[in-house]
Parts: structure tokens; C-alpha cells; sequence
């Protein structure tokens, strides 16, 4: 498992602490940025995470910002990306299991760090269940699942 992480000034904070966890874990990433909280554009971070996901680079891409919603719908405008804002547990294994979500996106300014890897756990840790109905329901938006 090899994932990749990107954040904005606002998510730098918490990237941080995810990165400690992935570590701790033994969990294989790539860290896109961004490096500091002095301002920078979401929108290109999400572009670099998203890119490594659809390109195979990484099996899973975790974007953070200050709400969670910016990089969501960065990462959602492109092709073959099924990101997920999620600022529980259950929603982070709920949307991998039946919507096969392959970027997390959270809120910096939201959750706390153990919320955060509780949160990311999950998410990586939890299978796409393969149901049929599942499936049909995703290839109804996104292409690459037919």
C-alpha cells in the first residue's frame, strides 16, 4: 500500500500528525505538500494527489485543507477520483466499502489529529466490498468502474 498526501496552508498543521501516524504504521507515502502554513492554493495540491492516484503511482490519496471541502471538489473534477469528505469514522469506512472511494479528504480546522488517524485507519484499512449493486451504482457516474 502506497499512498499519496497533499495539504494546503490550512491542512499543514494536521497533514503533519497523519504523517507521524503513517510512520508509526509502517505505511508507505508520497507527501506532495504543501510544507508550511503560508498561503498556498488548494487546488494545485489536489491536482498532485490525484494525478499520482489515477496515474498508479499511489493506491489512495489523502487530501487536507482547512474544511476538507476545497480539495474535495478540486479532486472530484477529475476523471476516475472518488473522493470523500469525512470527518468520522464511519463515513471513512462507509465510503471506501461501498462507494470505493479512492482519496479522504478532511478538515485541518475541523478534527483533531486522533479523530484524523483514527479516520484514516479506516479508510485505508477497510475494503471495497465488490457487490454488484455497488458497482453498478458507481459505473452510473464514473467511467472507469464499468
Amino acid at each position: 500500500m502506497k499512498l499519496a498526501i497533499g495539504c494546503d496552508h490550512g491542512g499543514y498543521e494536521l497533514k503533519c500528525e497523519v504523517l507521524k501516524h503513517l510512520n508509526e504504521r509502517g505505511i508507505e507515502y508520497i507527501d506532495f505538500g504543501c510544507d508550511s502554513t503560508a498561503s498556498v492554493d488548494y487546488p494545485v495540491y489536489a491536482k498532485k494527489v490525484t494525478d499520482a492516484v489515477t496515474a498508479k503511482e499511489a493506491d489512495l490519496g489523502i487530501l487536507i485543507c482547512g474544511t476538507g471541502l476545497g480539495m474535495s471538489m478540486a479532486a472530484n473534477k477529475v476523471e476516475g477520483i472518488r473522493a470523500a469528505l469525512c470527518h468520522d469514522a464511519f463515513s471513512a469506512a462507509a465510503t471506501k466499502e461501498h462507494n470505493n472511494a479512492n482519496v479522504l479528504c478532511m478538515g485541518g480546522r475541523i478534527i483533531g489529529p486522533g479523530l484524523a488517524c483514527l479516520i484514516v485507519d479506516n479508510f485505508i484499512d477497510t475494503p471495497f466490498s465488490n457487490d454488484e449493486r455497488h458497482i453498478r451504482r458507481l459505473s452510473l457516474f464514473d467511467p472507469t468502474m464499468a
